[in-house]
């Protein structure tokens, strides 16, 4: 964008024209009249409807002489056959026509662009023996010669932008197309050449059209703006669409209307594909993280449900059974009691396992390091495998209750993994503080997976999810047969992004 700018100030500079508010009032000197293409138009029956003034020097023949008059019969027998032909192949055509041609009349080779759009034919020519004005001075502070030292400087900018610009005469509706910056962005055989706005228009996105139009017209309408500016796609010279950031600056007549503007055109093509690229690429994630919690709330539903019922289900089944023979016999119902009740005591126990694997005891009584040993003390009881904490340069106080409940979710979620696949007989869990980072470090003597084929599941999509809340990081390094070793990193001033 900044180039941009550059580009247009360059512009403004050898236009005349200095792009500030304080100037509503000032025209400055249409770029039609710098650069000397000579422009005519024509409908189906080569009726000339315009004709500008460099097309009078050029071609020595006045517009009111030429204008409503057939184009061939006023230049009959001088004009060159190869102008006829490609004029009216032009006609049949809806994409600039390029060529060159020798006009032994006119003693000179003319340079000519041919396009077709609502039934005109608009063409723009130049002269390759243009006069060179006598007044023009090589010397180094002369203005002329400053003035050609700033176009170049524009030209230069233009081409290593890709920046098209372009000036826009809003009362013939007419823009001139500068410098070949669309030819060389967009294609079109088009360089110092004027064109109806209809062809820019035609060359709008359906789908963009009356939108960007709309917004254009209201700004000229109201007169309020000195700046235009619109994204919209426009269509190339092959067929295909570009992504196009363009910008200009609306130049007002002494009444305050809008005569011209002065502008360019950059293709965003290559950013737009690359933002919607991102904008998949998040929604693709956050269909992964959605699926992933909705997975593990279902399985989690799923394992509590099963140890209701195949376990906790069974047990007060039979402690039912052994009160309803304590009623039957009651010679022995203080035995069948004494088993009914250490059933219950077992039910209750059970309970408490299930609540703890759900529910995080309060970490402001008890804190994350107790919260992590006493699941580990139940984990060795319970289970074949030695579990390991040790905390090494961190203190609970330097870490905030929601800070504290992540660390012992990720805990909790890779001792499940551990446990459910690792085959393990041995793992470590390390907490330490480098600086101003959180690093958790846990590791197994497990049978380990080769990672860059790894399938991400529902637990390691659990912990990078946690992990990303914080602007974390999560590195796994692991072989076969060589266990596993996972890292996450927490910035202590990450911010959480979600409650």
């Amino acid at each position: 964008m900044q180039c941009q700018n550059m580009a247009l100030q360059l512009l403004s500079i050898t236009n005349g024209i200095t792009a500030t508010r304080r100037n509503k009032g000032y025209q400055g000197t249409p770029i039609t009249e710098i650069i000397t293409n000579g422009f005519f138009t024509v409908d189906r029956k080569w009726t000339v409807k315009y004709w500008n003034k460099a097309a009078e020097e050029l071609l020595r023949v006045q517009a009111k002489d030429i204008v409503g008059k057939n184009l061939w019969s006023e230049f009959a027998g001088i004009i060159p056959l190869n102008f006829y032909t490609v004029y009216h192949k032009a006609f049949l055509q809806d994409v600039p026509v390029h060529f060159e041609e020798y006009w032994g009349e006119m003693g000179a080779w003319f340079n000519v662009i041919t396009y077709h759009c609502d039934d005109t034919l608009s063409v723009s020519f130049k002269s390759s023996n243009q006069p060179v004005h006598p007044d023009y001075s090589s010397l180094p502070g002369h203005p002329a010669q400053q003035l050609r030292t700033l176009y170049e400087l524009y030209r230069f900018v233009t081409e290593v932008t890709n920046d098209c610009l372009w000036e826009w005469d809003l009362q013939a509706k007419e823009l001139f197309w500068i410098d070949g910056g669309h030819k060389r962005v967009f294609g079109y055989n088009i360089e110092n050449a004027l064109i109806p706005q209809s062809f820019w228009e035609n060359r709008l996105h359906p789908d963009d059209k009356v939108g960007v139009l709309t917004r254009l017209n209201k700004i000229i309408a109201e007169a309020s703006e000195y700046e235009w500016e619109d994204e919209y796609r426009f269509k190339k010279a092959s067929g295909d669409y570009a992504y196009v950031h363009d910008r200009g600056h609306i130049i007002y007549d002494r009444d305050d209307k809008a005569s011209r503007m002065i502008g360019a055109t950059q293709d965003i093509t290559e950013k737009v594909l690359l933002e919607n690229k991102l904008v998949q690429e998040r929604q693709t994630r956050q269909r992964e993280i959605t699926e992933a919690v909705l997975k593990a709330q279902e399985n989690e539903r799923a394992s509590v449900g099963r140890e209701l019922h195949d376990n906790l289900g069974q047990i007060m089944a039979v402690a039912k059974l052994y009160v309803q023979m304590a009623k039957k016999y009651e010679k022995h119902s203080e035995t069948y009691l004494e088993k009914s009740c250490e059933l219950m005591v077992n039910v209750m126990a059970e309970i408490r396992k299930i609540s703890k694997t759900l529910i995080i005891p309060d970490i402001n009584i008890i804190g994350l390091f107790d919260n992590v040993k006493n699941l580990l003390q139940d984990l060795n009881i319970a289970e074949p495998i030695k579990l390991e904490f040790h905390n090494d340069g961190i203190e609970e106080k330097d870490l905030d209750d929601k800070l504290q409940v992540t660390i012992f979710r990720i805990i909790q979620e890779q001792v499940n993994n551990i446990l459910k696949h690792a085959e393990a007989t041995h793992a470590i869990i390390h907490l330490s503080r480098q600086k101003n980072e959180i690093i958790l470090l846990i590791s197994d003597n497990g049978k380990g997976f080769n990672h860059l084929n790894e399938k991400k599941g529902v637990g390691i999509i659990n912990i990078r999810t946690r992990a990303d809340l914080y602007s974390g990081s999560v590195t796994i390094v692991s072989r076969p047969g060589e266990g596993y070793v996972l890292k996450v990193v927490l910035p202590l001033n990450g911010r959480i992004l979600l409650n």
